[in-house]
């Protein structure tokens, strides 16, 4: 099975988080941020990452560190899971309703992290993250996991609709882009690094 545990203790954040990418999304999520718990718990429901993860933080200066943090952990967890790629479908697509929004993703594990965040700077409402703190998580995310990701805005107004579309279309295409489908690298260079 395909699993990976990433333990990160700073001044700022104290993660755990212990994933199984061969899972059936189960999910044992706890962070001091209620909405970034849900966002995780969607993550694992919808990639089929079973996860358990736990997140602690200096929330009362501001949201950015835990949030960052564990979008770091989750793609060197994710990373680490991978292995060598070997029989990995690696590309991976969604398009992603959640009510009046719809969000695009598309996934390439090619080991060359790159983020393309085309999501407007729309305001939050109480309890939900700012657009701003979900870009660092997916910086954290690809920096650390090495895949590229592009996350294109269609349309929407609820912030808490177009995040959910994000993390949901992102599991679904990490889903179909983990896939094993052989048993050679999918790479005209032998690896994915």
């Amino acid at each position: 099975m395909r699993k990976g545990k990433i333990i990160r203790k700073t001044k700022e954040t104290d993660i755990l988080i212990e994933i199984n990418l061969d899972g059936n999304g189960n999910y044992e999520v706890k962070t001091d941020i209620g909405f970034l718990s849900h966002m995780l718990e969607l993550f694992s429901k919808f990639s089929g990452i079973d996860s358990k993860i736990k997140a602690k933080g200096d929330i009362e200066v501001d949201t950015h560190h835990l949030v960052e943090d564990v979008g770091i952990c989750l793609g060197e967890s994710i990373k680490q899971a991978l292995g060598d790629k070997k029989g990995i479908r690696r590309f991976g697509f969604s398009s992603m309703p959640m009510d009046e929004t719809l969000v695009n993703i598309s996934v390439d594990i090619s080991g060359r992290p790159f983020l393309v965040f085309n999501v407007p700077d729309i305001r939050k409402k109480e309890s939900v993250l700012e657009i701003e703190d979900i870009k660092e998580f997916f910086n954290g995310f690809v920096n650390h996991s090495g895949i590229t990701l592009h996350i294109n805005f269609v349309y929407g107004k609820n912030l808490h609709h177009i995040n959910e579309a994000i993390f949901k279309g992102v599991a679904l295409s990490l889903k179909e882009a983990m896939k094993k489908e052989g048993k050679s690298t999918p790479s005209t260079k032998g690896r994915i690094d």
